[in-house]
């Protein structure tokens, strides 16, 4: 099984990304978690991450409640939590096995700091490695509309060789939930990174074709 690094940043629809790294450690993928501070504001605003905080406040075994939130019980793949301060970490390092990288969701000033190639943290240095390493860096972004600025920076990170894949749903496949929408999401970014999935049909199944 692969290896994919997983990263959650300040902008909306951290259900996307829980719902990616439970369907890649229930297939046995290990799953390296980067999560910002922004990031985990909005776990605490869109889910029951704060609940989890008021039991265990500060960054006391926090490796620990990420892996608890985001692994399931019958996952056969591993999540590992890294702060992002550490810059001696294996992530920084392009000998490093990863099949892929995945931001999902990104916020536009990820998106700037991965076009300018700044690499500040570990986040910034795993999505630099990526591109450079020529291995696929999936950039699931959350903005509506899109400035120039935003257009601009994720045109220079797909012309880098990331794949942008905006958090845009659809609605052929008649979504009952809002976990629909969200497996419809998780199920392109699968498929762009060539892992088997039953989340969504595609067209031809969907047209009985």
């Amino acid at each position: 099984m692969g290896r994919y690094i997983v990263a959650i940043t300040g902008a909306s629809g951290v259900a996307y990304a829980r719902r990616l790294v439970g369907v890649l450690t229930r297939g046995g993928h290990h799953v390296d978690l980067l999560i910002t501070a922004a990031g985990f504001q909005v776990l605490a605003h869109e889910t029951e991450w704060a609940s989890m905080e008021r039991h265990a406040p500060g960054g006391k075994g926090l490796a620990a409640r990420c892996r608890t939130f985001f692994q399931p019980e019958d996952a056969q793949g591993e999540v590992v939590f890294h702060p992002l301060h550490d810059l001696a970490d294996d992530l920084a390092s392009g000998s490093v096995g990863m099949k892929a990288m995945i931001v999902i969701p990104c916020t536009m000033g990820r998106v700037s700091s991965f076009a300018t190639g700044r690499s500040v943290d570990l986040l910034d240095r795993a999505a630099d490695v990526a591109l450079k390493e020529g291995r696929p860096l999936v950039v699931v972004p959350r903005e509506a509309p899109f400035s120039l600025i935003h257009l601009r920076n994720l045109t220079a990170l797909a012309e880098a060789g990331a794949i942008i894949l905006p958090a845009s749903p659809g609605f052929y496949h008649n979504p009952r939930s809002v976990e629909d929408l969200v497996d419809f999401i998780v199920a392109k970014v699968l498929d762009r990174l060539g892992i088997a999935q039953d989340l969504v049909a595609s067209w031809d199944r969907l047209k009985g074709g």
